[in-house]
């Protein structure tokens, strides 16, 4: 017996040496998926250097892809949004598991368990020679068993009559019952819709005009449309909050998975409850009531209710799946438009994990107070509810500003056009006259971020001599990916931060940056800005296209110093006129936007969450609406924003964040 157990000792030690060891691979291009042989567990990274090159009948690319052309819209790729004969992976080989891009490096923290895939993002006609080289090192984490069994023990479940209170169907604009609701999801808003879009689920559109917008705005970008819009079925006497699918670019039309959630008006121990119904489109049908063409759908729909469960599963943010069943279970019946299902009568409860990264109620509070009763910004402001959402206490204790910790901030596009209004100008001669807070601007031109990213760490480098003191990188609008490129392209920067906040930062680019570029030009024209413009407004732009931008946060999807996430959304009535038209554009894709950025494009992956600043893209950090152009002031009328508040608050809030980490 002790042989034994030296034995297994000896083997367990031997494994553990053989995952840390780098282990190389080839992914052949004549098929899509390479089995690694490698099973991997949740809180284990993986890191993956990709070399090499494939060949489409003489189009020659590397582990990035190839930019899409027209034609490549249309086909199925197993990473819709990712270039063609692009590197990818994925964890587990069922039908819901969500593929990753990897590009020719990533190092990534591993969410689920499941065999670990490599493969090419290409269609299954594709014809492709070459080989991607990849040396792939795994490192084990610390188990997450403790923390989960810690977490389940707090979770507060939903009751057999808060089931039983929720119609057990939705029914359509003419009052007919049709489907069944076969799910529940417990989280709140922003945890919900950033897990099912770390699944893969895409918001459908919500009209015709919806889908004009989206679909041209898609095809300009070179991205393939896949957001049909659903019918609006009713709940809680309301069409459904979200509208949520997954379908390939050839069978949108025809098939997909989808459905549709609405928040129920009751919660489970103090978190949202959103009921869902789901269903899986896979043809045409004729509606019984009037011979039209409708959509036919998979009769089994505890199918569907499955998929969904395990789509989230698959993200790493599912505390634990569960069944109740309806006091009146629906196991036969029939669609509003007569096409019959089954079930099992059961209903899915998914509990998401706490969202430990959403901490914009602490913020908020922190953000009100300062300005009820600092006011850095010495105008008269109207409630604090109109510029946090949700507002906050304004008795909250304030944290000391630390001048421990010098800042830098980095502002966007454009900003050299603007001489006369530098980002958060109001607050900063009170960080430094007030409090003693040494505080540095950097503008940088309009070059593209690999670029500004070289005048950035010459700057910290050039500053940090001789001061010892760490930087609190401040990044606004592209400053934020301007900053994001300096800290992975300089390692030696990494030690020289001591946090980063992004405030309506592009991290993930911008739906509009490849699609309208002539909004350049017409900003330039109307306001006379070519003097004083600096840079290349063309490479500045590409380096916000989605593209680029989703390849960069495949490369390196884990911050390298504690990040700060704050966006801008504002509404048709808080949006100045030179951001109307590109508001009402991103408004087709998700009504947390500001006009030039979507809540999920302003958000860094791994970030703290600190809420959202109500106004427009502008407003939330230059000064327009003190500008003594009075072209600028007509186009961007609706920037008034108490900015020095918020550049207070979010250091008061990050320096006093990294007090408490230090304890």
């Amino acid at each position: 017996m002790k042989r034994l157990i030296v034995l297994a000792a000896l083997a367990l030690s031997a494994w553990s040496q053989t995952a840390d060891k780098p282990v190389d691979i080839d992914v052949n291009a004549d098929k899509i998926w390479t089995d690694t042989g490698i099973d991997v567990a949740p809180g284990e990274s993986i890191a993956i250097e990709a070399t090499g090159k494939i060949s489409y009948q003489g189009k020659e690319t590397g582990p990035d892809g190839l930019v899409r052309g027209w034609a490549d819209l249309i086909k199925v790729y197993p990473l819709n949004d990712a270039k063609r004969g692009a590197l990818i992976g994925r964890v587990g080989d069922n039908a819901a598991t969500r593929p990753f891009l990897i590009g020719d490096r990533t190092d990534r923290q591993i969410g689920t368990s499941g065999r670990l895939f490599l493969g090419i993002n290409q269609g299954s006609m594709d014809k492709a020679t070459g080989i991607y080289k990849i040396k792939l090192t795994r490192t084990k984490g610390a188990t997450t068993v403790r923390d989960t069994q810690t977490m389940l023990k707090g979770l507060t479940k939903l009751t057999q009559d808060q089931i039983d209170g929720v119609p057990n169907r939705v029914v359509d604009k003419e009052g007919l019952a049709g489907d069944r609701t076969n799910f529940f999801i417990i989280g709140s808003e922003f945890h919900v819709v950033s897990a099912l879009e770390k699944a893969g689920w895409v918001k459908v559109d919500r009209s015709v005009k919806d889908t004009i917008f989206r679909g041209i705005l898609a095809s300009m970008s070179k991205q393939a449309y896949v957001t049909l819009p659903m019918s609006e079925l009713t709940m809680f006497g309301r069409a459904q909050d979200y509208g949520w699918a997954q379908a390939d670019p050839l069978k949108v039309v025809a098939a997909r998975h989808h459905f549709r959630i609405w928040k129920a008006p009751f919660t489970a121990g103090g978190r949202t409850v959103w009921v869902g119904a789901g269903t899986h489109d896979i043809g045409f049908d004729r509606d019984q009531r009037n011979g039209k063409i409708t959509h036919k759908i998979d009769p089994d729909t505890d199918g569907e209710r499955e998929y969904i469960g395990k789509s989230l599963e698959e993200t790493g943010e599912v505390l634990q799946l569960d069944y109740m069943t309806h006091k009146e279970p629906v196991k036969e019946a029939k669609t509003a438009h007569g096409e019959a299902y089954h079930s099992d009568g059961r209903t899915l409860i998914i509990y998401l994990k706490p969202d430990e990264s959403d901490n914009s109620k602490p913020f908020s509070d922190i953000f009100c107070t300062v300005l009820s009763k600092n006011n850095p910004d010495g105008d008269k402001w109207d409630g604090c509810e109109n510029y946090v959402d949700g507002g906050g206490s304004t008795n909250a204790t304030l944290p000391a500003l630390s001048k421990d910790y010098r800042v830098l901030i980095v502002p966007g596009f454009m900003s050299s056009c603007f001489a006369d209004s530098p980002a958060f100008n109001e607050g900063l001669p009170v960080l430094r006259d007030k409090y003693g807070v040494n505080v540095e601007y950097l503008q940088v031109p309009n070059d593209g971020s690999d670029s500004n990213s070289k005048v950035i760490a010459d700057f910290l480098r050039e500053k940090s001599k001789g001061d010892p003191r760490k930087w609190i990188l401040v990044g606004y609008s592209k400053g934020t990916p301007d900053l994001q490129e300096a800290l992975a392209r300089n390692p030696d920067l990494r030690p020289l931060a001591a946090a980063f906040i992004s405030v309506a930062g592009a991290s993930g680019g911008s739906n509009i940056a490849d699609a309208i570029p002539a909004m350049v030009d017409k900003y330039m024209n109307q306001y006379k800005l070519k003097p004083t413009c600096k840079g290349d407004m063309a490479l500045g732009f590409k380096s916000l296209s989605k593209m680029v931008r989703g390849a960069f946060l495949a490369n390196y999807p884990t911050p390298f110093v504690p990040t700060y996430s704050i966006i801008a959304a504002s509404d048709k009535n808080t949006t100045s006129k030179a951001l109307l038209q590109t508001w009402q554009l991103l408004l087709t894709y998700d009504p947390f936007q500001d006009g030039q950025l979507t809540r999920a494009d302003a958000i860094i992956p791994g970030s703290m969450y600190l809420g959202i600043a109500k106004g427009d893209h502008f407003a939330v950090a230059l000064p327009f609406d003190k500008s003594t152009d009075s072209t600028i002031k007509t186009g961007m009328d609706k920037t008034r924003y108490p900015r020095g508040a918020l550049i207070e608050s979010l250091l008061r809030y990050v320096t006093d964040d990294l007090a408490k980490k230090k304890r």
